[in-house]
């Protein structure tokens, strides 16, 4: 097996780690932000002022930012800590690729 096909792989039977509570947590925010986005479409459907509608886009950009804050530190403390202690210090690039996507 290849890198790719292993990497491949591994990542198809990679699971998170995290609780209900912040299962449920995410999905409240994903919930709310999905609404956000609904509401940002009728405001172009009923072509709203230009500025209104940027500002929806910005609220809907933190939140998305927010969410990704929260995975992230999940992410590092559960899934990363634990890759490292199995010695899979590739995690490391990994993460770095992760951070590099999330600062665009």
């Amino acid at each position: 097996m290849d890198r790719q096909e292993r990497e491949s792989h591994c990542s198809t039977e990679r699971k998170s780690h995290h609780s209900d509570k912040m299962k449920s947590n995410l999905v409240t925010r994903l919930n709310r932000i999905e609404g956000q986005i609904r509401g940002v479409k009728g405001m172009i459907e009923r072509d709203t002022y230009c500025d209104d509608v940027l500002t929806q886009l910005s609220a809907i950009q933190s939140a998305l930012n927010s969410v990704g804050k929260l995975l992230l530190e999940g992410h590092m403390r559960s899934c990363v800590v634990e890759r490292i202690q199995e010695g899979e210090l590739e995690v490391i690039d990994e993460l770095l690729v992760t951070v590099k996507r999330l600062m665009k």
